[in-house]
């Protein structure tokens, strides 16, 4: 028992990236997740490298900290276990469309019944009072929709692309998570439970609107949309004489900092870089000037310069070489541990630190249906009933062809 919450039992329905990512965190925080799985396993079992098949690369990442089980929900052995289940849940987890959750007798109606102190927490692709509510919804689609891709298109000068992250699943995830924790604290202060619904379009276009409405804040608008530093196709690493480097050079007194230290005192006191003002009317200028400056020594070099004089520097790394950070190395980020059934992985580690209620990684990704048996047992089905739904067809447990090539 660790982590601030530990004894929620939470009841995962949901698959692929953004789902997962919610219940990550919150198993991550000590809840007891109960994965539930179709018995073809969540489709991220195949998304990346393995050793076995059904586990992974992007599988590990996701699903830490939580315990298998696989329910047939299509079988009524299968949704009525589900429905016994429900009964004693904190939390359901969904991601199907609300159509489908109906259909499945899976309502927030239909749920309440059975535990009216359950958080039901669903995301999915747009809020249900418009005309896109029936619509399926991917990272891809929610980027484009929200117009990140047009973003994109203005900072590099070429045509939309997306973000080379799943950044909409994995933000909306965490939307999920936070609306849990805030349902679990009204629970805690009225003794019921409550649906919250989590809409992708909606809350990345939360996330990404702040920055670039920009001139559209105001009716009538006052400028075009887009924050002009964040979307100025300068704005970018700086090529240095062995890699690259980021640099903030925000504040006037960052300014003048860096002008010294580079040996061009004069600058700070040009009336085109005085202020922020004058500094935005000449942004090109100055690009042109920190990229030629900044080719001229290592990456190394200028950090410890940089550093010395108080300026926010830092080399950039690859994914690869961030695993060899010697931050990351010293905090332990990234640590070396032994699967029970992959053997040796690298995984990464929880962000926050808990001073009374510490979280730890407690459960390896699980195999699919590695515990079923065991959660139906926790849930109150006693060893014939267990029995019972699993000739029934409606659960299944780990094979050894589970982790099998």
């Amino acid at each position: 028992m660790t982590g601030p919450l530990a004894g929620i039992r939470i009841i995962d329905l949901t698959s692929n990236f953004m789902g997962p990512y919610a219940s990550l965190l919150l198993a991550d925080m000590g809840a007891d997740v109960c994965k539930v799985e179709a018995p073809e396993g969540d489709t991220t079992r195949a998304v990346g490298p393995s050793r076995h098949k059904g586990m992974s690369a992007i599988f590990l990442h996701l699903n830490r900290n939580k315990r298998s089980m696989v329910l047939d929900l299509k079988n009524p052995s299968g949704i009525a276990a589900l429905k016994r289940m429900l009964r004693s849940a904190d939390v359901l987890l969904y991601t199907l469309r609300p159509q489908a959750m109906a259909r499945l007798g899976l309502s927030h109606e239909q749920v309440c019944e059975l535990n009216p102190r359950i958080v039901y927490c669903g995301g999915f692709g747009f809020g249900q009072r418009g005309p896109y509510a029936a619509r399926p919804a991917y990272d891809n689609l929610i980027q484009a929709a929200v117009g990140v891709p047009m973003v994109q298109a203005r900072k590099t000068d070429g045509p939309p692309t997306y973000v080379g992250t799943a950044i909409a699943d994995r933000i909306v995830g965490m939307a999920m998570s936070n609306a849990v924790l805030g349902a679990l604290v009204s629970r805690a202060q009225t003794g019921r439970g409550q649906a919250v619904s989590v809409p992708m379009f909606e809350t990345f276009a939360h996330f990404t609107m702040g920055d670039h409405m920009y001139g559209h804040t105001f009716v009538p608008s006052l400028g075009d949309w887009g924050y002009e530093r964040m979307t100025n196709p300068q704005r970018r690493p700086f090529a240095t004489a062995d890699g690259h480097l980021s640099v903030e050079v925000y504040t006037d007194r960052h300014w003048q900092r860096l002008f010294h230290a580079v040996g061009r005192p004069e600058m700070a006191q040009d009336v085109r870089y005085v202020d922020v003002h004058a500094r935005a009317r000449h942004m090109g200028d100055l690009y042109a000037f920190l990229t030629a400056i900044f080719s001229t020594r290592t990456s190394a070099e200028w950090v410890s310069l940089l550093a010395e004089a108080d300026i926010p520097v830092t080399a950039m790394n690859t994914p690869e070489t961030l695993i060899d950070d010697p931050h990351m190395r010293a905090v332990g980020f990234f640590a070396e541990e032994e699967h029970p059934s992959e053997g040796r992985i690298r995984s990464i580690g929880i962000p926050q630190e808990w001073s009374e209620t510490p979280a730890a990684l407690r459960y390896p990704a699980p195999r699919l249906g590695e515990h079923t048996a065991e959660i139906l047992h926790e849930y109150g089905f006693g060893t014939d009933e267990v029995s019972a739904v699993l000739r029934a067809g409606g659960a299944r447990v780990a094979t050894d062809s589970a982790s099998a090539d």
